[in-house]
């Protein structure tokens, strides 16, 4: 094969991203090269994701437009892989209405993607392959990462935790951890080729290796990372708080590489919402947790995910949600509109609210971050902070952009020969969601 070309659109969380280098690897071990122009493509494959409807509607809407490109290119393989692809319904949403779709599969069988291009080619019509919850672990996939400086490792896949509002374990399936040695193996070869800080996933880290079938927790993998030569910073997502023993708070503490910055998403701050998650802890439960981080690492940057609008969710429900905010002082939040996601349990829930009451209650919950944001920021003022310079500004070529070891966003001018390199900068100007400063 020369010359084919190929182009993939991604939908949804890090685990996504971290799929999609790995069917990039695969296509161009088979020949294909990278382009983001589909006119010129041969094979587009789209990733996708479930957890937000917006992001299901635009798969759908990009597909609908393709169907002229593929009527004009009839060679051009058209492909959907992705949570998406683990439900049914969706399923039989594309194989009804588009038509043009060749190949859908899973988030399960990445690997088998060459077999799935060559069958097609035999049987020319599409061909769908899901594998459901039985799955093996593959280890021999590579990942055209999309940094060369920084990557992410998959440390467990699926999730066991079913919150009511969430479709991963039905679309990833249940968890599973590999192997530490796979892990540690895979940061080695990163660490070889320059790489200087990893994040590890997986939907509920605190809970890896429970499968192994012996005794090795998050905080040995913590342990056993931090020692790997060349490797500069650790991070990891995402943190459930029902799991976050106080072996993983010390080990935080005291290993050099994990950065200052802990993501543990809460998602309300009303006990009978979080019951009705299914979330498995209080309130009390989670500010008690805080302050054991924050007498440990007393300079954490803390990060949250919050749901407005969860089915029954009354105003003093809100508050108790406000309440929690004040008393935590996030740095940075990742604010949802509670969408229905069909297949999940809230979807069936009676008492769903209305969404001018989601939207005027999501306005105040960010009237009332934003100045917390603001007022954690102003900590760093005239602070020199160590910087991992990540890209050029796509405002001004003569600005970098990169992150502090706490996980905050900072623009500075310099030359793009320290992409990929830490640098000392010092904080200048304070707003809420970025810093400025100059190299020192």
């Amino acid at each position: 094969m020369t010359n084919k070309k190929y182009t993939i659109v991604t939908y949804g969380c890090q685990m996504n991203e971290h799929d999609s280098e790995k069917i990039s690897w695969i296509l161009e071990t088979m020949g294909y090269k990278w382009t983001d122009n589909k006119e010129e493509s041969d094979f587009i494959i789209y990733n996708t994701c479930l957890v937000r409807e917006n992001a299901e509607l635009k798969v759908y809407g990009q597909l609908g437009a393709l169907k002229d490109l593929k009527r004009k290119n009839p060679d051009l393989i058209l492909a959907v892989c992705g949570c998406m692809m683990q439900q049914e319904e969706a399923r039989d949403i594309i194989l009804s209405k588009y038509k043009h779709v060749d190949i859908i599969f899973g988030t399960g069988n990445i690997h088998k993607l060459p077999q799935l291009i060559s069958r097609y080619h035999q049987i020319n019509r599409t061909v769908v392959d899901i594998v459901e919850d039985n799955r093996e672990i593959v280890e021999d996939i590579e990942a055209n990462r999309k940094y060369s400086f920084k990557a992410f490792v998959n440390i467990m896949y699926g999730c066991n935790n079913f919150c009511t509002y969430c479709i991963v374990p039905y679309t990833r399936g249940r968890e599973k951890s590999r192997k530490p040695e796979n892990i540690i193996k895979e940061i080695e070869d990163l660490a070889k080729k320059g790489y200087k800080e990893i994040t590890l996933l997986g939907q509920n880290v605190n809970s890896y290796g429970k499968t192994l079938g012996y005794d090795y927790s998050f905080a040995n993998l913590l342990e056993d990372v931090n020692k790997i030569e060349g490797i500069a910073r650790i991070r990891f997502m995402t943190s459930h708080p029902k799991d976050l023993s106080d072996e993983l708070i010390q080990s935080i503490a005291k290993l050099d590489k994990v950065c200052e910055h802990l993501h543990l998403p809460v998602q309300s701050g009303s006990n009978k919402i979080l019951k009705e998650m299914n979330r498995k802890y209080t309130k009390g439960d989670y500010l008690t947790l805080i302050e054991k981080i924050k007498n440990a690492v007393p300079d954490i940057a803390i990060s949250t995910d919050i749901i407005v609008g969860f089915p029954g969710e009354t105003e003093e429900d809100f508050n108790e949600t406000l309440d929690l905010i004040k008393k935590v002082r996030y740095d940075s939040a990742f604010t949802f509109l509670y969408s229905v996601r069909k297949g999940t349990i809230a979807a069936k829930m009676e008492n769903q609210v209305p969404d001018e009451i989601k939207h005027e209650r999501f306005q105040r919950l960010l009237d009332t971050l934003y100045p917390i944001f603001y007022e954690e920021n102003l900590k760093y003022a005239d602070k020199i902070v160590e910087v991992l310079v990540e890209e050029v500004s796509k405002n001004n070529e003569n600005v970098l952009t990169g992150r502090t070891r706490h996980g905050k966003l900072i623009h500075f001018e310099g030359s793009k020969e320290l992409i990929g390199n830490l640098v000392n900068v010092k904080v200048e100007k304070i707003k809420s969601f970025t810093l400025e400063g100059s190299i020192i």
